[in-house]
C-alpha cells in the first residue's frame, strides 16, 4: 500500500502515522482488535509490552500474515463461510482483516457485502457469536440516550450507519439481524475511504418483524412481535437521531435500508437539520448519475441534453430522478418542475401520470399531464418511441423486461443509447450486457447493478471482434468518498451541490473518457482513490456553500487532496508505544466503543 498524506499535516487528531499510544499489556494486549498484531509484533514490542511466552518465536510481517489469512479462507467450503471466516478475524485483528480485504478487495466484496451478507443477515441469530453495535428497542424510548451512551464519549465518533431493518439488501424485513448492513456498511467506508474503524458506531433499531419466518424461530434475538409504525415508530426515530446529536455532535449519520414508506420521508425530515445521508435513495442516485455523466461525456453531450426514462418507480428509481433533476437545476438554476420534464417514470402499469391514482409525493414531481397522453401508448415501448429518450434505466426488478424491440427501438433514435439494468440481484436484471450489445451492434454504453464479464463481439473496425468491459453502479465508489468528505469537514449538511460534485468527482475518473470499450465507472480495485476525489470535492462544495465547521480546511486541490489521504485510517502495523495509564487517551486504554466515564454515566437518563 503506498504512503499516504504530508508530513505537512501530522498533527491533526485523526493522522494515522508516526507511533501509537498504548496502555495495554500481555493478553489484555493481545485480546484487543484495535491494537493487536497477533505474531508480527516485534522484539521490542514483546518486550515492553510483556508478551514473551504468549507468542510463538518467530517474527513475521504483515505481508505474511496476509498470506496465511488468505490460505485459510480460501480453505472455508462456501461464501457463508468465508463470511464468518472474516468476521472472526475482524474480531482479533483489525488491521489484519481490513489488510486482507485491500489485498482481495475484487475476490472478497461479494463476501463481505451483496450477495453474501444478505445470507449471513438471514442467519444471523444462528451464526450469532457475540454483539457488535447497539440495539435500540421501540419499547425501551426513555432509555435510548443511555444505550447510545454505552458506546463512547463526544469526540468518539465519526460516522453512524442506522438501519431498521425492513428492507435488507433485497431480501426484505430482517428484523434485528439488520445490524450486519450497519456493521457491513461501516466496513465498507474504512476500506473504500479510510473512515477510523474504531470510530464508527452501527445502530439498529428494533421495531419487530414482520418475517414470519423469523417469529416462528426459537433462535430469534429481536424482539418477537410485528412491526409497530405508527406515531411510537418516529417517537423512536427521531428520539435515536437527537441522542446521537447530542451524545456525538460531530457524527455523520448514515440512514441504511429502511423500508419503503420511511425511508425518503425520514431523509426528508432531517436532511435540512442534521449531516445525514441515505444511501439508498441518494448513494444509488449518484453512481448512476455518475454512469449517466460519464456515457454523456462519450456522446459529447450535457445534462440539459438528457432524456430519460426510469422503469420501475420505486424508492430506487424515484430516488435516481430525484438525484438527476436536483443535479439539473443545481447546474442549471432551473426551477425543479422545468428540469422534471425529460425524466419520464414507468411502473407495470405504465407511465406515470397526473390520471393514476396513489401517487406519492415524490412520483406526483415527475407525472405527465393525463391529456397529453389520453391517445399515446403509456407502456416501455411506446414511451420509448413517443419520447425519444438516450437513457434508459431499470429499477424494476422485471427480468428481461428490456426485449429486443425496447432495446432496438432505444438504438433507433440515438445513436449511443445508455442503458443501465440496475436491479439486483442478477436474476431480476432487465437485461444482460451481451444481449444489449449484440442487439445495437456494440454501440450501447451499458453500466448494471451486478458485476458482469467482458462481452466480445464483431464491434471494431471493419467487423474486428473486440472486448466491451461493463461498469457496475456499485454504490461503493460514491457513499464513502461522500461521508469522507463530510466527516473531515464537519459540515453541517450534505447539500444537492455536494452530492452533484460528489457524482462529478467519480464520473471524471470512469475509464470510457479516455476509452470507450472501457468501463463507464471506475472499479473498487481503485476505491480509495476514487473515495480521494470524491472527498475533495465534496468538502469544496461544503466549503463554498458555508456548511463546513472545520478550520484550517487547505483551499488549493493538490494540498487538500494530501489533507485528506493523511486522516484516511490504512491497515498497516504502527509501531506501540508504551504509556501509563493514567493520564492515557481514551484510545490508548483500549476504551473507545466501550461505557464512557462514570461522570458521564451520571448525565445519562436511567
Amino acid at each position: 500500500m503506498s504512503e499516504q498524506g504530508s508530513a505537512n499535516f501530522r498533527h491533526l487528531p485523526l493522522s494515522t502515522k508516526g507511533p501509537l499510544p498504548c496502555a495495554l499489556k500481555g493478553t489484555v494486549l493481545l485480546n484487543h482488535p484495535f491494537f493487536n498484531k497477533g505474531s508480527a509484533f516485534t522484539k521490542e514490542e514483546r518486550h515492553d509490552f510483556g508478551l514473551h511466552g504468549l507468542l510463538p518465536q518467530s517474527i513475521q510481517t504483515l505481508e505474511q500474515q496476509v498470506q496465511r489469512s488468505y490460505e485459510q479462507y480460501s480453505r472455508q467450503p462456501d461464501d457463508l463461510a468465508k463470511n464468518t471466516f472474516l468476521t472472526s478475524m475482524k474480531e482479533q485483528n483489525e488491521v489484519l482483516y481490513f489488510k486482507l480485504l485491500h489485498d482481495h478487495l475484487g475476490e472478497m466484496f461479494s463476501v463481505v457485502y451483496t450477495p453474501t451478507e444478505g445470507d449471513a443477515i438471514q442467519n444471523y441469530s444462528r451464526v450469532f457469536r457475540r454483539p457488535e453495535g447497539i440495539f435500540l428497542n421501540i419499547h425501551d424510548i426513555d432509555r435510548v440516550h443511555h444505550d447510545l451512551s454505552l458506546w463512547g464519549e463526544p469526540e468518539d465518533v465519526d460516522y453512524i450507519v442506522v438501519t431498521d431493518g425492513e428492507e435488507i439488501l433485497g431480501i426484505g424485513d430482517q428484523g434485528c439481524g439488520g445490524i450486519l448492513i450497519s456493521v457491513a456498511k461501516l466496513a465498507l467506508t474504512t476500506i473504500c475511504a479510510g473512515i477510523h474503524p474504531n470510530r464508527v458506531l452501527p445502530v439498529v433499531l428494533d421495531c419487530g418483524t414482520d418475517n414470519e419466518e423469523l417469529l416462528n424461530d426459537p433462535l430469534y434475538l429481536g424482539l418477537r412481535e410485528k412491526r409497530v409504525r405508527g406515531k411510537k415508530y418516529d417517537k423512536l426515530v427521531d428520539t435515536f437521531v437527537s441522542a446521537a446529536r447530542e451524545l456525538y455532535p460531530k457524527a455523520y449519520i448514515h440512514f441504511e435500508d429502511f423500508g419503503l414508506h420511511n425511508a425518503r420521508r425520514i431523509l426528508e425530515k432531517y436532511r435540512p437539520k442534521i449531516p445525514c445521508f441515505n444511501d439508498d435513495v441518494q448513494g444509488t442516485g449518484c453512481v448512476t448519475l455518475a454512469a449517466i455523466m460519464a456515457g454523456l461525456h462519450v456522446t459529447k453531450q450535457e445534462l440539459k441534453d438528457l432524456r430519460m426514462v426510469i422503469f420501475g418507480a420505486g424508492t430506487a428509481g424515484v430516488g435516481i430522478a430525484d438525484q438527476v433533476r436536483d443535479a439539473i437545476v443545481t447546474e442549471y438554476g432551473i426551477s425543479t418542475k422545468d428540469a422534471a420534464k425529460n425524466i419520464w417514470l414507468i411502473d407495470k402499469a405504465g407511465l406515470l401520470t397526473t390520471g393514476v391514482d396513489s401517487l406519492s409525493d415524490a412520483q406526483k414531481v415527475f407525472a405527465k399531464p393525463k391529456d397529453d397522453w389520453t391517445d399515446k401508448e403509456t407502456d416501455l415501448l411506446g414511451v420509448i418511441n413517443e419520447v425519444k429518450p438516450n437513457v434508459l434505466i431499470g429499477t424494476s426488478t422485471v427480468p428481461k423486461s428490456f426485449t429486443e424491440k425496447i432495446v432496438r427501438a432505444m438504438a433507433s433514435h440515438v445513436d449511443r443509447p445508455i442503458i443501465l439494468p440496475l436491479s439486483n440481484p442478477t436474476r431480476l436484471h432487465e437485461a444482460v450486457p451481451s444481449d444489449l450489445l449484440k442487439w445495437t451492434d456494440g454501440k450501447a454504453l451499458v453500466a448494471t447493478g451486478s458485476p458482469f464479464d467482458p462481452v466480445k463481439g464483431p464491434w471494431g473496425e471493419n467487423g474486428k471482434e473486440i472486448e466491451i468491459e461493463v461498469a457496475e453502479c456499485n454504490n461503493s465508489v460514491v457513499f464513502p468518498g461522500i461521508g469522507l468528505g463530510a466527516v473531515l469537514s464537519r459540515a453541517k449538511r450534505v447539500t444537492d451541490k455536494m452530492l452533484l460534485q460528489a457524482a462529478q468527482g467519480v464520473a471524471e475518473l470512469g475509464p470510457a473518457l479516455r476509452d470507450d470499450t472501457a468501463p463507464l465507472l471506475p472499479g473498487v480495485d481503485v476505491v480509495r482513490e476514487v473515495s480521494v476525489r470524491v472527498a475533495r470535492k465534496v468538502i469544496q462544495a461544503a466549503m463554498k456553500e458555508g456548511v463546513a465547521t472545520e478550520d484550517g480546511i487547505p483551499t488549493e486541490e493538490k494540498e487538500l487532496e494530501e489533507w485528506i489521504k493523511e486522516q484516511m485510517w490504512e491497515p498497516v502495523y504502527r509501531p506501540l508505544k508504551y504509556v501509563e495509564k493514567e493520564g492515557a487517551s481514551r484510545e490508548a486504554k483500549g476504551e473507545m466503543r466501550v461505557v464512557g466515564s462514570v461522570e458521564r454515566r451520571s448525565r445519562a437518563p436511567n
